[in-house]
C-alpha cells in the first residue's frame, strides 16, 4: 500500500485552476446562445401594476423580454428550493431586488441595456425592515427539516434562578452574505426534450430534482434533466439550493426555443441567494462556584419572511457541547419584508458566537481560566434532549481535550496574565482570548462508480462536487490507495448528474458521505481483477489465492515473491473490457471538535485592531489530506475573522433595500488581514466513520474565531463587545 491518505499531497486540479484549464460553469461555450439578464424590482413589498416593455424589445439585439404575464407556470419544489414562492408567476412583490422581468438579447452588453429600458409601475406598500421594530411579535416557528424550534431538558428556567453564579447576556449579529468570488450562472439547453443545465451549484443532483419539480406541472416537462458543474468559484452555501434564476432560465430557454446563458451581477447576488438572518441571542448560564454548569436558557430571534419561517441557524453547541443537566433552547422568528434567508458557511456560528462570549464572561465572574472552564464541563457522550427521548450516546472518539491541550501549549497559554488591560506592547493593548469550535457534519447516500480501463487506469466518477475544498483530490487518494495504483494513474470525475447520484456539498458532508462508497468501489474492482488474473491461465498470477495477492505502484504480485507479478494493464487488457464497479456505503452524521487561541492587537488612539496570531487544534477524526485540512482551517479563521470584524449588510429602514450590494462597501479579509494560522491536528480514526475514520470537518474552523476575538478584545481592554461585528467606533 502506498498509503496516500494521511498525506499533504497536493491538489490534482491545482494546475488546471492555475492555468485556466479548469472550466468553470459560465467558460461553457454553448453555440447559437442567447444572453439574459434580470429587472430587478424596485420595491420592497407591493404588487406590479404595469411593465412597459416596448423601449427594451425595440432595443438591438434583443429577442424577448418575459415578464409574469408570460413566463411558464412553474411548480415551487420542495427543500432545498429555499423559498416559498417562484419569481414572476404574478404580479405580488415579496423584497426589493425580486426579478420581475427577463430580457434575452443577442450579446450581454444588449441584455443589459435593453434591461434599464423596462418601466415597472407599482402599487407599493410599505416594508418593515428593522427587526428591532417589531420584536414584540416574535414566534415560535413550525418544525423545519424536523428539527423543532424549542428543545432542552431538564428546568433550565428554575435552575438558573436558583444558581450560584449566573451570567444573563444578549448578543447580535447583523445580516451578512456569503460572496463567492464566483458570481451565480446558469445555461440553459433544451434539446429534444432534454433540459441540460451548466451551473455553478454545490449540489448537481439536488438542483436536477428541484428543476424536475418545478417544470412537472408545465405543459411538456423536460424528459430528462442533466446538471454539469465540474468546478465552484465558491459557494458557502448560497449555491447549496436551487435558487429561482435558475429555474427562470431553464423557462427563458424553452419559451426563446434557444439557449439562455445568464450570470448574475454582483448586486443581484445579495437578494437572489439567501443571506446569514439578522440574530439577537439571549443567554442566561448558570454555574456552582467550582464552575458547573447547572443551567443554559437560549433565546434567539432571526428574520424569517412574511410567506415561511425557516430557522437557518440553529442552536447545536448549546444543546450538545457541554455537560448541563437543565437546557433550553427557543429560535424565534420576527416576519420581515426581506429576501429569504439560507444556510451561510458554518451556520450554527451565529448562536456559537453567544454560548463562547457567555462561557468567556462566565469565566470572569468565577475567576477560572477559560480553558479550565469549558475542561470541567467537558462531555464523553451527546447531551439528551426532549426531542431524542432523553437518550444519551457516545461520540465514537472525541479528543476535544486533547485539542485544549494541544492548542494551549502551542499558543503559550500559560504566560497570560488573566487581569484584563495589564498586557501592553508599546502603544498597544494585547489581549488573547480563547473558545471551542464545534460543528454538526451530515450524510447524504452516494453512489460511486470506479472502472479500471484497458490502460490500467482507473476512473472514478461520482455526482458530487468539487467546491474549493480539495474533493477530487481527496476521492483520487482513497482510490489509488486501495487500488495500489500512482496517484497519477487515477482520474476522478466530479459534477454532473449523468454519473451515479452521490452527496450535496453542504454541511460539510462530502467525505463523510462519498468517501466510504469510493473505498468499497476500489475494494470491489481491485477484487475483480485479482480473480481475472488468478482464472487466467496466461496471468503468472494464475490459480494462486485471492488473498496471497497484493497490489502497489499498479502491479498485482504474490505476497512474498515479487517476481511473480501481473499489472492491472495486462490483466484488463487481456481480459478484452474494461473492470466496472459501483460502491455504495452507508455512514451516519455527527460532529467535529477543536479549538482556537489568538492574540489581538489594539490602538488606542484610532481603534485599530489586528488579529495577529491564530493557533487550533482539531478532532475530525482521521485526517485524509493535511494540506487540504490545513487549507480548510486556514479558510474558517479568515471567514471567522470577518464576521468578527468586517461583514454587515446594511438595508435601508425606510426601503429595504440592501444598500452596500458590493465588495468595495460590503468588506470581506483579504490577506493583510490575515495571519499566519498554526493548525494542529488530533488525528485519530474513529469508530462510527465508514469514511475511514474520517469527520466531516470543512465548516468547524469559523465556529469558534468570532467569540475568540471578542474574548481578546475583553482581555485586551477590559469592554465587552457583544455586537458583531466589532467595528473601530464600538472599540473607541
Amino acid at each position: 500500500m502506498s498509503m496516500l491518505v494521511g498525506q499533504g499531497v497536493e491538489r490534482v486540479d491545482g494546475r488546471a485552476k492555475v492555468t485556466g484549464a479548469a472550466r468553470y460553469a459560465a467558460d461553457n461555450e454553448v453555440p447559437g446562445a442567447l444572453h439574459g439578464f434580470l429587472v430587478m424590482s424596485t420595491i420592497a413589498r407591493g404588487e406590479v401594476v404595469e411593465i412597459d416593455t416596448r423601449a427594451a424589445l425595440a432595443h438591438p439585439g434583443v429577442v424577448a423580454v418575459y415578464t409574469h404575464r408570460d413566463m411558464l407556470r412553474l411548480t415551487v419544489p420542495d427543500f432545498p428550493y429555499n423559498r416559498p414562492f417562484i419569481p414572476m408567476q404574478d404580479a405580488r412583490v415579496h423584497h426589493s431586488g425580486q426579478p420581475v422581468a427577463y430580457v434575452v438579447a443577442q450579446t450581454l452588453e444588449q441584455a443589459q441595456e435593453a434591461a434599464n429600458l423596462v418601466r415597472v409601475s407599482y402599487r407599493a406598500e410599505a416594508p418593515v425592515a428593522r427587526m428591532a421594530d417589531v420584536l414584540d411579535e416574535a414566534f415560535l416557528p413550525e418544525k423545519f427539516r424536523n428539527r423543532n424550534n424549542e428543545d432542552g431538558r431538564g428546568d433550565a428556567a428554575a435552575a438558573f434562578e436558583q444558581a450560584e453564579v449566573r451570567v444573563d447576556r444578549t448578543y447580535s449579529s447583523p445580516m451578512q452574505h456569503h460572496n463567492p468570488i464566483e458570481p451565480h450562472t446558469t445555461t440553459a439547453v433544451w434539446e429534444d426534450g432534454t433540459l441540460t443545465l451548466y451551473e455553478s451549484t454545490q449540489g448537481v443532483v439536488f438542483t436536477r430534482n428541484m428543476v424536475t419539480q418545478a417544470f412537472a406541472g408545465t405543459d411538456s416537462p423536460p424528459k430528462s434533466v442533466r446538471v454539469v458543474s465540474p468546478y465552484l468559484g465558491g459557494g458557502f452555501g448560497a449555491k447549496g439550493p436551487t435558487y429561482p434564476h435558475t429555474l427562470l432560465t431553464a423557462a427563458a430557454a424553452r419559451l426563446a426555443g434557444r439557449p439562455v446563458k445568464l450570470v448574475l451581477s454582483r448586486a443581484q447576488m445579495y437578494t437572489s441567494n439567501g443571506h446569514r438572518a439578522e440574530y439577537r441571542h439571549h443567554l442566561r448560564l448558570g454555574a456552582t462556584r467550582q464552575g458547573r454548569l447547572t443551567a443554559i436558557s437560549d433565546t434567539s430571534t432571526a428574520q424569517v419572511t412574511r410567506l415561511d419561517g425557516r430557522i437557518y441557524n440553529g442552536s447545536d453547541s448549546t444543546l450538545h457541547l457541554y455537560a448541563c443537566p437543565n437546557v433550553r433552547v427557543r429560535q424565534l422568528g420576527v416576519r420581515l419584508d426581506l429576501p429569504t434567508s439560507s444556510y451561510m458557511r458554518s451556520p450554527e456560528t451565529t448562536a456559537h458566537f453567544g454560548l463562547e462570549t457567555a462561557m468567556d464572561e462566565l469565566s470572569y465572574e468565577l475567576g477560572l481560566d477559560p480553558v479550565e472552564l469549558r475542561i470541567r464541563n467537558h462531555t464523553e457522550v451527546v447531551q439528551p434532549t426532549d426531542a431524542n427521548g432523553q437518550t444519551e450516546r457516545p461520540y465514537g472518539g472525541k479528543h476535544l481535550l486533547e485539542c485544549y491541550r494541544a492548542a494551549a501549549e502551542a499558543f503559550g497559554w500559560a504566560r497570560r496574565n488573566p487581569r484584563p488591560g495589564t498586557m501592553r506592547d508599546g502603544d498597544e493593548y494585547v489581549g488573547w482570548g480563547m473558545a471551542t469550535e464545534t460543528h454538526t457534519y451530515g450524510h447524504i447516500p452516494s453512489t460511486v462508480r470506479l472502472t479500471i480501463g484497458l490502460d490500467g487506469r482507473a476512473t472514478v466518477r461520482a455526482a458530487t462536487q468539487e467546491i474549493g475544498t480539495g474533493t477530487y483530490t481527496v476521492l483520487s487518494q482513497v482510490a489509488a490507495d486501495e487500488l495500489g495504483l500512482p496517484l497519477g494513474h487515477v482520474t476522478t470525475l466530479l459534477g454532473d448528474t449523468a454519473y451515479p447520484d452521490a452527496s450535496l456539498s453542504a454541511g460539510s458532508s462530502t467525505m463523510p458521505s462519498v468517501v466510504g462508497p469510493v473505498s468499497e468501489a476500489a475494494k470491489s474492482a481491485k477484487a475483480a481483477v485479482i480473480a481475472l488474473a488468478i482464472a487466467d491461465p496466461r496471468s503468472p498470477l494464475h490459480g494462486v489465492p485471492a488473498a496471497e495477492v497484493v497490489a502497489e505502484g499498479g502491479r498485482l504480485f504474490l505476497r512474498g515473491d515479487r517476481d511473480r507479478a501481473d499489472t492491472y494493464r495486462e490483466v484488463v487488457t487481456r481480459h478484452g473490457q474494461e473492470v466496472d464497479v459501483t460502491g455504495r456505503k452507508p455512514n451516519t452524521g455527527g460532529h467535529s471538535f477543536g479549538a482556537v487561541f489568538l492574540e489581538v492587537r489594539i490602538q488606542p488612539r484610532v481603534g485599530r485592531l489586528r488579529v495577529t496570531r491564530v493557533v487550533t487544534a482539531h478532532d475530525l477524526g482521521r485526517v485524509l489530506n493535511h494540506r487540504t485540512a490545513r487549507g480548510q482551517v486556514i479558510g474558517g479563521v479568515t471567514w471567522g475573522i470577518g464576521f468578527a470584524l468586517m461583514e454587515h449588510t446594511m438595508v435601508d429602514p425606510v426601503t429595504a433595500r440592501v444598500v452596500n450590494p458590493n465588495l468595495s462597501t460590503y468588506l470581506v479579509p483579504v490577506c493583510a488581514d490575515t495571519p499566519s494560522v498554526e493548525a494542529l491536528f488530533v488525528d485519530q480514526p474513529i469508530s462510527d466513520s465508514q469514511a475511514l475514520g474520517a469527520r466531516g470537518f470543512g465548516e468547524t474552523p469559523g465556529t469558534g474565531v468570532p467569540a475568540a476575538i471578542g474574548n481578546a478584545i475583553y482581555h485586551a481592554i477590559g469592554r465587552r463587545l457583544r455586537d458583531v461585528p466589532f467595528t473601530q467606533d464600538k472599540l473607541l
